[in-house]
């Protein structure tokens, strides 16, 4: 059918003798009015389409018919091949087509043989084309332009137009190695067809524009959909549909590959299997994410993140200590409050510089990156529970410390939250406590900084610094607004013991998370924090509040903590070498969850279920909070089973790489994520808020159902 309608068709146009087709015009342009034997200068067919007309495409793919050019030259003139330029794809139905609208120039060098003789010589065209609106016509005109030969090479007025469309013609600088096979056997005259790309930058993320236009061909068809898969790897690859109309499986298919808004000729080998190519991949269901936004709304964005921050579970306990100390303040010397706030700010800023430096390190060793990555270490884990933990029994008033100060322990004036270096511990600590939260807003601001170069991420850290410090430093520097906190009393001793206990939840969660590494044995990690607190009883009590023996009182607090550390820590706990579990060996909360894995969302995307995948972790509040609230309850696994659903936990509790880069694919730094793909494996994924409802997720799932 293909053959017989291209056939009506050039003897439609053989038949054609109008000289101007009625909705197209046709000009020949010359880059150069002058140019000495041997050059070569470029000519462009234009192309001037009426509003609503279009023109085709080298392929003009499902229906059409290529421009053709028949070339009048004169002796010591021969033309190349036509450059094309990128065209426009459109898709109705299962109908696919490539052409221009509005305008296009076709170019074709010329070259002049060394022979020639100086003159002018007359250059000559026959061009033809089909120009389709709701209808279509086969049309066609003659073009000529005159050159002069002689001395030098003179451009025209027409080399600017004629360069501008050379850049929208495919490289052949193919910076790309391709291949494609067959991943399943064909089923009548269509069969799918795997290409694979290897790239030279790391894998190409799935936001970005991935398509294939083949050169035509009368044997076979490569059909409009172009889906993107993942591989194992990384790699984004993707598919293509094959329509056969004769002959045997073309052992090669050529083209052009267009990547974003880049585009190459290309040439892919088909071999028969993947085995023949590389070790088997196994690709990953369909990920589909917006390109990251400017920087400036990503700064905006950290900065509103580090402002939310302020108000999540993990940071709660110090903000409240933080307005005790403004409260103690509230009669000082302005100029001293305001000291005070800038080393709060001071605190957080360091340390979130110090982070940066962090990730900007473990980047440039080849490692994986993420936000809270050092949750993972137990080291940093058993250090922080201690610190909170002494925390805690100080606002109890176990070991003794003043709002004023006085002469202390340098470690005793860390806790008591007063003074320049209370205030700059202060800040660290809110800090150190923020990491394990994503706080809405924050995730996207993270994700776009770990992708970038280090000055930008520097950058972005220190906006989500600047909205954590801001409403202090801000109360600080506008004293009069101290007016509206509560009047220094004696409420405020019992206050300050109350946030012990907002303390010790906060050493629960640690232990928690702790669990995750330790398993049962984190038993002996609460052991040592009781050897901690009697230490602290017995040096609170005896070498600060003691009349006598306050040296041996001392001693003795060291060698109960040095006992606990070696009997509870290094012996029972063995805390420096813990037995990480695996993603297979953690428990799942019920039956409807399973280990979440990229062959496995795959797999069962292909059978047609949806597929529901939390990604969190277990120092992650927000994303126990979505569990409690919104994943792990009853409607939700009801529903899961009413529309055939699949659900995957991806548990980043330890940081594994294969998580962290799909984190990354959606511009994420860290946890809570959570997607809801559709069983359509061309569908993309809905993204879910970092705080969730009930109501949320039933809607997307039963958006993914339809």
């Amino acid at each position: 059918m293909r053959k017989f309608l291209t056939s009506i068709g050039l003897l439609l146009l053989l038949v054609t003798t109008a000289a101007r087709a009625a909705h197209t015009e046709a000009q020949l342009l010359l880059a150069a009015e002058q140019a000495r034997p041997g050059d070569t200068v470029l000519a462009g067919i234009k192309l001037t389409m009426e509003p609503g007309w279009h023109t085709y495409w080298k392929n003009p793919g499902t229906a059409g018919q290529a421009t053709s050019i028949k070339w009048t030259l004169p002796p010591g003139v021969t033309a190349g091949e036509i450059q094309w330029p990128l065209p426009k794809k459109d898709v109705v139905s299962d109908i696919i087509t490539f052409g221009y609208e509005h305008e296009v120039v076709l170019l074709v060098p010329l070259t002049l043989d060394k022979s020639i003789a100086p003159g002018t010589v007359n250059l000559g065209a026959k061009v033809s084309w089909l120009e389709c609106n709701e209808s279509c016509i086969p049309a066609g005109t003659d073009v000529e332009a005159g050159l002069e030969v002689g001395s030098e090479m003179k451009n025209s007025t027409e080399v600017a137009l004629l360069e501008q469309w050379r850049a929208k013609v495919p490289t052949t600088d193919n910076k790309f190695a391709a291949h494609a096979f067959w991943p399943e056997p064909a089923t009548n005259n269509m069969r799918e067809l795997r290409l694979e790309v290897d790239w030279v930058t790391p894998a190409a993320t799935m936001h970005r524009t991935v398509d294939f236009y083949p050169d035509a061909s009368e044997d076979f068809e490569i059909q409009a959909d172009t889906k993107k898969i993942l591989d194992s790897t990384g790699e984004l690859d993707f598919t293509k549909s094959v329509k056969k109309f004769s002959g045997e499986w073309p052992a090669k298919i050529s083209g052009v590959l267009v990547v974003d808004d880049v585009a190459y000729e290309t040439e892919f080998p088909v071999l028969e299997t993947k085995s023949s190519v590389t070790p088997a991949a196994v690709p990953m269901a369909n990920r589909f994410v917006e390109p990251p936004p400017s920087l400036l709304k990503m700064l905006l964005l950290a900065f509103i993140g580090g402002l939310i921050l302020n108000v999540m579970p993990c940071v709660l306990p110090v903000i409240a200590l933080k307005i005790l100390g403004f409260v103690s303040e509230a009669k000082s010397d302005p100029a001293h409050i305001r000291k005070l706030g800038f080393a709060y700010t001071l605190g957080v800023l360091a340390s979130f510089l110090a982070l940066a430096a962090l990730v900007i390190g473990v980047k440039a060793a080849g490692h994986k990156a993420a936000w809270g990555m050092q949750f993972d270490s137990p080291v940093f884990i058993v250090c922080l529970t201690t610190l909170v933990t002494l925390i805690a029994i100080n606002l109890f008033g176990v070991f003794e410390v003043t709002l004023n100060g006085g002469t202390m322990d340098a470690a005793n004036k860390l806790a008591s939250q007063s003074g320049a270096g209370g205030a700059f511990f202060n800040g660290v600590l809110a800090t150190v406590l923020a990491t394990p939260c994503t706080a809405p807003i924050l995730g996207a601001a993270l994700g776009f900084a770990f992708a970038q170069p280090a000055p930008v991420l520097v950058l972005i850290f220190l906006a989500v610094g600047t909205g954590l410090a801001a409403p202090y430093l801000l109360l600080s520097w506008n004293p009069t607004w101290l007016k509206f906190l509560p009047k220094p009393g004696a409420w405020m001793e019992k206050f300050k013991m109350a946030m012990g206990f907002p303390m010790l939840a906060t050493v629960m969660w640690l232990l928690s998370v702790a669990s995750s590494t330790y398993e049962k044995k984190v038993v002996w990690l609460g052991v040592f924090l009781v050897f901690v607190a009697t230490a602290a009883w017995i040096f609170g009590e005896f070498a600060q509040r003691g009349r006598t023996n306050k040296f041996v009182a001392g001693i003795v607090a060291l060698v109960v903590l040095a006992g606990g550390y070696a009997f509870a820590l290094e012996k029972q706990l063995d805390w420096r070498h813990p037995q990480t579990p695996t993603a297979a060996d953690r428990t799942q909360p019920d039956g409807i969850w399973h280990a979440w894995s990229p062959e496995a969302v795959f797999a069962a995307r292909t059978n047609g279920h949806p597929v529901l995948v939390d990604f969190t972790a277990d120092w992650c509040l927000t994303c126990q909070l979505n569990a409690r609230t919104s994943l792990d309850i009853d409607s939700v696994s009801n529903k899961l089973k009413e529309i055939n659903a699949v659900a995957f936990k991806a548990d980043y509790t330890h940081f594994p790489d294969n998580i962290t880069e799909e984190l990354n694919r959606y511009n994420r730094a860290g946890v809570p994520l959570v997607l809801i793909y559709p069983a359509d494996t061309s569908a993309p994924p809905f993204v879910l808020p970092e705080l969730l409802t009930e109501g949320i997720v039933l809607e997307k799932l039963d958006a993914a159902a339809k």
